[in-house]
C-alpha cells in the first residue's frame, strides 16, 4: 500500500500488550512500528492519565510520524449525575495532549456511548478551546453510532472511523457506505465513490464467511452497552470467557456486576487494559456468587484476580480523582500502593542482552528487531507461537478454510511457502484411529504419494476423574472456575498464614490467586503448573 498511510493504535506505557512495560521498551517499539511502516499513532491511556502518556508521544514525535493524542470518552457529558467526566474534564485532557505535542486530537468512544446531542456539544467544544484536528472514532453496540457521527459532522470533525459496509454494525464501527451516502449533496460530502465501496465490501463479505465459527453471535443493536459501558473490542470478548467458565446463560448477571464493578473502583474510564480488569472481576463475582456489598465488606474474604491487585497497587498509573480508598485497602491488604507513573520506576530492560538470551532459548534462530519487540511485548505468546512455527512450519501458507476445519479426501490445495516454491497437496484419506489417537492420513504431494501418522484431535482422551472439593469443608480449597493452573507456590508441609498465596489459576486472559484463608499446614496438593482444571476440582487440602 504505497500510497496509504497506515494507523496503529498504541496503549502508551502499556504498548500493545496488558501490563507497563520500561520506558526503553516503549520507545524501541515505537521505533520498530515507525521503521515497518506505521505512519499514525493514536496514544491513549486505559485510565486517561496523560502523564502515562508522555514517554509515548515523545517517541512518536521523534521518529517524525503523526502523534495523535487521544481522549478516551466515558460516562456522558449531559447527565448532571455523572459530573466526574464533564465537559470541562474533556476539555481540559485536550488542551493537556495538545500541550504534550499532538498532532491531532483522537477522540475515542470506545463503547459507544457518545450520544448524538452529546457530540455535537463535546465536538463544538474542543474545536473552539483546543483547535486540533478532531478525529472520531466509535463503535456501533448500541446501533446509534451513524447517528452520533453524523451529529459530529454537523459540529465540525475532521476525520471519522467507519468499518467496510460487510465488516460494519455490531460491536464494530457503524458502515462506511451508509456514512457516504448520508453525507452525498451536503456541505460535508465525502466525496467517495459508492460503487468501490460495494465492490471492496462484496470481497470481504465472502471472506467473513469462512470466520463464521468465531462470529460474536450479537444480531442486533444492544442498548445495554449504556448499562455495563463495555468497549466493543471487549463486548465479545467477555461473552467468550463467560461461555468458557459455563457462564453463559448468566449473561444479564454477568452485565450487571460489570457495571457493579465499575463503580466499586470509582467509574473508571475502560478500556484495555482497565476494561479488562473490571471485566475479570465481574466475572469472578458472578462464578463466586458475591454481590457488590459482600466485596466492599471488609469482614467478608475475598480473592481478587491478580489484574485487579495490579491495578490498585498503581501499575496501570492513576484515575481522575483516585481510587476509592476503601476498595484498594482491601485489595493491598496493607500494602502501599505507587503514587508515581508505573514506568518511572521499572528499570531499562537490556535489548540486548535480552536478544541473545532469546537466541539461545530459540536453539540459535535469528532473531530480528521485529522479532525481539514482538517477545518484549508478549514473551510466553511469543515463544509459544515460535514453538508451533518449528513443529508445523509456515502454517500462515495454508487457505484459511483448511487451516481452520482441515480438507476432506479428494480436496486439493495449493501453498506457496516460499518465493518459487509451491506445494500441491492432495488429501486422499485418512485411516482408523488406534488405540493412543493416531490416525494414518494418506495424501499426495506433488504428485508423490505420502502416508503420515498424526494424533486425531477429535478424539478425546480419557482422563481419570479428579476429586472434587467437599462442600463446607474448610480444608479443601476448591477451583472457583474451570481453566488451567498457572503456578503453584506452595508445597506439602508447608506452614501457610492467612494471606498467603497457594496457587494461581489462569482462565481466558483472567488470572486469579487462591490464598490462604487462616494458619495451617499444607497436607496434600492435587494439580501442578499446567493442569486442566474444572470448578470445584480439589486443589489443595489442609491440615
Amino acid at each position: 500500500m504505497p500510497n496509504l498511510m497506515t494507523q496503529m493504535l498504541l496503549r502508551a506505557s502499556n504498548g500493545v500488550g496488558y501490563t507497563n512495560y520500561p520506558d526503553n521498551v516503549v520507545q524501541a517499539f515505537v521505533k520498530q512500528a515507525a521503521t515497518t511502516g506505521v505512519d499514525v499513532f493514536r496514544v491513549f491511556d486505559s485510565l486517561n492519565w496523560v502523564e502515562n502518556m508522555r514517554v509515548a508521544m515523545d517517541a512518536v514525535i521523534e521518529a517524525n510520524k503523526v502523534c495523535e493524542g487521544t481522549i478516551c470518552y466515558t460516562g456522558d457529558i449531559l447527565d448532571p449525575a455523572r459530573a466526574k467526566y464533564d465537559l470541562k474534564y474533556y476539555v481540559g485532557m485536550g488542551q493537556q495532549l495538545k500541550a504534550a505535542g499532538a498532532h491531532v486530537l483522537g477522540l475515542k468512544d470506545m463503547a459507544g456511548l457518545l450520544k448524538p446531542a452529546a457530540a455535537r456539544v463535546l465536538v463544538k467544544a474542543l474545536k473552539q478551546e483546543v483547535g486540533l484536528p478532531i478525529h472520531f472514532h466509535t463503535h456501533d453496540t448500541s446501533g446509534a453510532a451513524a447517528a452520533t457521527i453524523l451529529a459530529a459532522c454537523d459540529a465540525g470533525v475532521d476525520a471519522v472511523d467507519a468499518a467496510m459496509d460487510a465488516f460494519s454494525g455490531g460491536t464494530s464501527q457503524p458502515c462506511l457506505g451508509s456514512i457516504v451516502e448520508a453525507l452525498r449533496n451536503t456541505e460535508r460530502d465525502t466525496g467517495l465513490d459508492i460503487a468501490a465501496i460495494r465492490e471492496i465490501s462484496n470481497y470481504w463479505e465472502h471472506v467473513r464467511t469462512q470466520y463464521a465459527a468465531f462470529e460474536s453471535g450479537i444480531g442486533a443493536p444492544a442498548s445495554e452497552v449504556y448499562l455495563h459501558e463495555m468497549p466493543g473490542g471487549q463486548f465479545t470478548n467477555l461473552k467468550a470467557q463467560a461461555r468458557s467458565l459455563g457462564l453463559e446463560e448468566r449473561w444479564p448477571e454477568v452485565a450487571q456486576a460489570y457495571a457493579d464493578a465499575n463503580q466499586m473502583f470509582g467509574d473508571i474510564v475502560k478500556v484495555t487494559p482497565s476494561s479488562k480488569v473490571v471485566g475479570d472481576m465481574a466475572l469472578m463475582m458472578v462464578a463466586q456468587g458475591l454481590t457488590r456489598a459482600q466485596v466492599e465488606d471488609p469482614t467478608v474474604d475475598v480473592a481478587f484476580p491478580e489484574s485487579v491487585v495490579d491495578m490498585m497497587k498503581g501499575n496501570l498509573g492513576q484515575p481522575h480523582g483516585g481510587w476509592p480508598e476503601g476498595i484498594q485497602k482491601k485489595v493491598l491488604k496493607g500494602e502501599a500502593p505507587l503514587a508515581e507513573r508505573p514506568g518511572q520506576s521499572l528499570p531499562p530492560v537490556d535489548l540486548e542482552e535480552t536478544r541473545a538470551k532469546l537466541i539461545a532459548d530459540l536453539n540459535g534462530f535469528a532473531v530480528d528487531d521485529e522479532d525481539l519487540n514482538g517477545y518484549l511485548m508478549y514473551p510466553k505468546v511469543f515463544l509459544d507461537y515460535m514453538g508451533r512455527h518449528r513443529l508445523y512450519g509456515p502454517v500462515r501458507a495454508l487457505p484459511t478454510k483448511t487451516f481452520f476445519y482441515g480438507m476432506e479426501p479428494g480436496e486439493e490445495i495449493t501453498a506457496a511457502i516460499d518465493a518459487g516454491k509451491t506445494l500441491e497437496i492432495r488429501l486422499q484419506a485418512v485411516g482408523e484411529t488406534t488405540d493412543e489417537g493416531d490416525a494414518k492420513v494418506f495424501f499426495e504431494l506433488n504428485g508423490q504419494p505420502r502416508v503420515i501418522r498424526v494424533p486425531n484431535r477429535a478424539v478425546k482422551a480419557k482422563t481419570a476423574a479428579k476429586p472434587k472439593a467437599a462442600e463446607g469443608n474448610p480444608n479443601h480449597i476448591g477451583a472457583p472456575m474451570p481453566g488451567s493452573v498457572a503456578s503453584v507456590t506452595v508445597a506439602v508441609g508447608a506452614k501457610v498464614r492467612a494471606g498467603d498465596l497457594l496457587l494461581t489459576i489462569e482462565a481466558m486472559k483472567m488470572e486469579t490467586g487462591l490464598h490462604a484463608d487462616r494458619e495451617a499446614t499444607v497436607k496434600a496438593i492435587h494439580v501442578s503448573a499446567g493442569s486442566q482444571i474444572d470448578a470445584k476440582d480439589l486443589l489443595v487440602e489442609l491440615e
